[in-house]
């Protein structure tokens, strides 16, 4: 099969799987387009969080969650107590470094790479929230890279 014809036929295979699921384009809202000041502001809310974190700021740390995470989780000690236990990645990466984030499905995520004292490269995928003029983290998966740090 042809280059040309081999990505129409794939183009068409993508629209019937998303019609499937119901979410095939043009049905749904275009994803919001952040500013570049919106971009800024969500990496300073998880960089003030990481600082938090790391000076075992419980309260500050948490004062930067969503609702959400806040309601599922109750309170600040829980809070830090959770990130030791599964998220000990963003408390001892020796370096850290923000992707280029994006929206997805309506979801805003924000990509942090994070490089451990072993050169272990992970990739922390923060989910975003806009609650009125302030971002908050509504979310947070650490995933393995394939990429080592040199």
């Amino acid at each position: 099969m042809r280059p040309a014809r081999r990505r129409a036929v794939i183009a068409a295979a993508a629209v019937a799987a998303l019609a499937a699921l119901g979410t095939a384009p043009g049905r749904a809202a275009p994803d919001p387009v952040l500013s570049r000041d919106d971009w800024r502001a969500i990496e300073r809310a998880i960089g003030d969080q990481l600082d938090a974190l790391r000076a075992g700021d419980a309260e500050r740390a948490f004062g930067f969650a969503a609702a959400g995470i806040r309601a599922q989780v109750g309170d600040a000690p829980a809070f830090m107590a959770m990130v030791r236990g599964g998220y000990e990645a963003l408390l001892v990466a020796r370096y850290t470094e923000f992707l280029e984030g994006a929206v997805i499905d309506g979801l805003v995520i924000q990509p942090l790479r994070l490089i451990a004292p072993d050169n272990t490269v992970r990739v922390a995928l923060y989910t975003m929230q806009r609650d009125g003029a302030a971002w908050r983290i509504a979310g947070c998966a650490i995933a393995p890279s394939t990429v080592k740090a040199a």
